[in-house]
């Protein structure tokens, strides 16, 4: 060695003469020459002890910088039996100045650690780890059995002599078995891994995790085999897929994404509990300072659980498809019934109004006597159904004469225009410039007791033109809204998928079930429903609407001037955001989580808004807001949704500014409702409002106008600011869910009045609509009971979510949630029918006769 230096020195010399002359070439060849003879002298001092180790025996040696240790181990491998190595080390000396360097040098692999083992947590913690264990990467054989050699280098830069413990032993659980529970114990220092190898005709398993102990957080992986193993805490998250976990994890792999036909599962305990929402450690003092973990170790247990097969895919899917298809059929044999039902009373009624010579002649008997319709009266009698319901009973006139007199009266021939007019040309305050309507504004709308003819006045192309444009509206939002929500979605699954971080989605990973790039399929497919019922909606009122058309087009008077007004603008809305709630729900739960959540809400504020102003609409169609402003207001209510996500957690001026802003909503829209609109919000209100109560309340005491209005704006005030109280108060974590509760009650509560109001008026509800209202009532218990059970939650960490994860409970493939997505769509689709269906006893009373409430 020191010949090959001094040549070496030489060579370097002969090179660089001419450069450095040849003083400067002597004392650079002293240099060398002294650098070599201190390397030979390092090299004589320093001891290599080599030895042959033994499985299952402890060692107890001493390592200083003067010597180096070096066991030789070797064992048997066959293809058909894996057994895992492990490798346990203690340092027993204290005060360590330097670290004992540990070199595991396998044919295939290098795992090296030193001992402490130095883990760095948030904010330049530290902490050292004494007592080591690792598992030692098995690379694949290729003959059927083979002896493999490792070797354990152990070192350390210390003068000192350092006392330690060395043990190697055989893993004989190393390789998991299909529905075979194990036990195992880890640590920060000791982390475990295990093998397991896909049987024959299996191409999915599930791998869970579980353990009693909450803390300390830990992390589970599946990694392909390969080395080497991230097994660490600061790399666990290097490749393959990984997931925190308190209590519980599951993580569901498919074969076509390992190539070698199996997979380790790792389980690592992190050095700290932040992430999964444990309390955080002090802060260090100074910066190198060294942190005592205390006892991390944790007991878990793992299974591998075969998934579902591609028939129950299949099976899912039909159940899906033939729950939802069954309600167009039911909705066809009812059309079917009503529509047979109604032809018998129409030819009662032509009967009725016919002279017998006419009715002989109209009607033939059969051998039994019983009269039998003809052909072609059945087929006259299509154009005489019932706009917006089909009736019990319908009309008879005296005569086509006192038809005509009975709209002379009413001032429709006055007021008609040509159907075949266009609508472009009619604005809707065309009617209200006249002088004689805006004197009379004011005093038919404050009258004590109102009909519903007096605030149905406006022409019914001009509503129909205005109503119309919220299904525009929406139809428009819901293209711009859904484009870049798909997009979004569709990254977020992407980077799931490439990245391998479980903690991105909030999945119910008990029950998540892949297909293709989508990792729970199951939640998707539920949403179903949504879209299948909405669309089947939007064909039962556009069925409505054009039996309506028809009817006024033959200038019915039942159509004209009898029942409520029919406007199906708002019906069409209310089906669409039926439609879009299902689409952004669906992709809400390809990848839930808090940022996105209000994919999931938008739209139950659309319906729930849409819902109330078509109970509003019912009885007061001429003052009912527009689309403009309707959608403005809930443009306003979604944004203050995404500032309580992102701010409201625990910001105690957000939730001053939203309760004062909730407050004073809840008290203008009281003003607006009480007095239908005729009141201006000006400098003079303040003086107005001290007016009224010196008026009313101090000078002489007198009760309110309008009773039952300020009955319900009364009860609507408490609800309101009880929830504001509430809110102020707890603070909910979940301010979306809180703020579509506040509108939700606002609905059950006019909802409940106008039935209350429609009952005292001496109105009835039909048969068909008490069938929707009872049935709508018994679907909602029972998907608020599968709401309420929370597979997951974004309020917490990833980890403590999981806690909340169950198994499936419907074939082995839809979990709770996805039977709240089944009801909660049958629900919805009640409740527009129970809104489309309450006042179709109306149909045959005059305008004139039915209170506005």
């Amino acid at each position: 060695m020191l010949r090959d230096k001094m040549l070496f020195g030489s060579h370097w010399k002969s090179r660089y003469k001419d450069t450095f002359g040849s003083s400067a070439g002597v004392l650079l060849w002293l240099c060398v020459a002294l650098l070599a003879c201190s390397s030979c002298a390092l090299d004589e001092t320093k001891t290599v002890i080599q030895k042959d180790g033994e499985f299952d025996v402890t060692y107890n040696d001493t390592i200083t910088s003067e010597n180096q240790t070096i066991y030789a181990f070797n064992h048997t491998v066959s293809r058909t039996k894996t057994e895992g190595v492990r490798v346990y080390v203690d340092v027993l000396s204290q005060n360590l100045k330097s670290p004992i360097l540990f070199v595991v040098r396998q044919k295939q692999a290098v795992l090296s650690f030193q001992v402490p083992l130095i883990l760095r947590g948030l904010y330049l913690r530290k902490y050292p780890y004494k007592h080591i264990g690792r598992t030692l990467c098995q690379p694949p054989i290729r003959a059927v059995s083979e002896t493999q050699y490792f070797f354990v280098d152990v070192s350390t830069l210390s003068n000192q002599g350092t006392n330690y413990q060395l043990r190697v032993s055989r893993v004989e659980s190393f390789t998991l078995q299909t529905d075979t529970p194990f036990s195992f114990t880890a640590s920060p220092s000791q982390p475990q891994y295990f093998k397991y190898v896909f049987p024959e005709g299996v191409d999915t398993v599930i791998v869970k995790v579980s353990s009693d102990m909450n803390f300390p957080c830990s992390v589970m992986s599946i990694q392909d085999i390969q080395c080497p193993v991230y097994d660490l805490d600061n790399n666990v998250a290097f490749i393959g897929m990984y997931q925190t976990m308190t209590k519980k994890g599951a993580i569901t792999v498919q074969r076509k994404d390992f190539p070698s036909n199996g997979f380790y599962v790792v389980v690592v305990v992190k050095t700290e509990d932040e992430a999964c929402g444990g309390p955080l450690r002090f802060y260090p003092l100074q910066p190198d300072e060294l942190i005592d973990a205390g006892n991390r170790s944790k007991t878990l247990n793992v299974v591998v659980s075969l998934a579902i097969k591609s028939d129950v895919y299949v099976l899912g899917m039909l159940l899906c498809l033939g729950i939802f298809l069954s309600f167009y059929l039911v909705t066809l044999l009812v059309a079917c019934v009503e529509k047979k039902r109604a032809r018998r009373r129409e030819l009662l009624h032509s009967i009725d109004d016919t002279s017998p010579a006419e009715t002989a002649s109209l009607l033939g008997k059969n051998g039994d006597g019983k009269v039998a319709a003809s052909p072609n009266e059945y087929g006259s009698l299509d154009s005489t159904i019932s706009s917006e319901a089909i009736t019990d009973s319908a009309p008879s006139l005296d005569s086509a004469a006192s038809a005509d007199n009975y709209m002379e009266r009413s001032g429709w021939k006055n007021v008609g225009r040509s159907r075949h007019e266009s609508l472009s040309s009619i604005e809707e305050d065309d009617y209200d410039t006249l002088d004689d309507i805006n004197s009379d504004k004011n005093i038919v709308r404050t009258k004590k007791y109102l009909c519903v003819s007096d605030l149905s006045r406006k022409d019914k192309r001009v509503l129909s033109k205005k109503y119309q444009i919220y299904f525009w509206n929406i139809a428009t939002i819901a293209v711009f809204y859904a484009l870049p929500v798909v997009q979004l979605v569709i990254t977020y699954q992407t980077v799931v998928n490439v990245t391998g971080n479980q903690d991105i989605c909030y999945y119910n990973f008990m029950c998540a079930h892949p297909l293709g790039a989508l990792s729970a399929f199951n939640n998707i497919l539920s949403n179903l429903g949504y879209v299948m019922l909405g669309l089947l909606f939007l064909l039962i009122v556009l069925k409505r609407d054009i039996v309506h058309n028809r009817a006024l087009s033959c200038h019915e008077v039942n159509a004209m001037e009898c029942g409520i007004p029919k406007h199906f603008g708002l019906f069409y809305a209310m089906g669409t955001a039926l439609m879009m709630e299902g689409l952004l729900s669906a992709c809400y739960h390809v990848c839930p989580n808090y940022t996105n959540f209000q994919f999931d809400t938008s739209f139950m504020y659309m319906i729930a808004g849409l819902c109330m102003l078509k109970l509003y609409q019912k009885r007061h169609p001429d003052i009912n807001a527009s689309a403009y402003t309707a959608y403005a207001c809930l443009a306003a209510v979604i944004f203050f949704s995404v500032l309580g996500v992102v701010f409201g957690k625990g910001n105690t001026v957000f939730w001053v500014v939203f309760s004062v802003i909730h407050i004073l909503a809840t008290l203008l829209l009281s003003t607006q409702l009480y007095y239908m609109g005729r009141w201006r919000l000006d400098s003079g209100v303040v003086r107005r409002m001290v007016y009224v109560v010196y008026t009313d309340c101090i000078r002489q005491c007198t009760g309110p106008t309008y009773i039952d209005r300020m009955v319900l704006l009364v009860m609507g005030n408490i609800v309101n600011w009880s929830l504001a109280a509430y809110g102020l108060i707890e603070r909910p974590n979940d301010f979306a869910s809180y703020l579509l509760a506040i509108a939700i009650c606002n609905l059950l509560l006019y909802f409940a009045f106008y039935i209350i109001m429609k009952l005292r008026s001496g109105e009835r509800i039909q048969c068909l609509a008490l069938v929707c209202i009872l049935f709508t009532a018994v679907v909602w218990g029972f998907a608020l009971y599968f709401f309420f059970q929370g597979l997951s939650t974004w309020q917490k960490t990833p980890a403590e979510s999981r806690e909340h994860n169950r198994d499936c409970i419907l074939l082995s493939f839809f979990d709770d949630h996805d039977i709240w997505h089944f009801l909660s769509s049958i629900a919805m689709f009640g409740s527009f029918l129970v809104l489309l269906t309450m006042d179709d006893d109306l149909d045959t009373v005059q305008r004139d006769k039915i209170y506005v409430f």
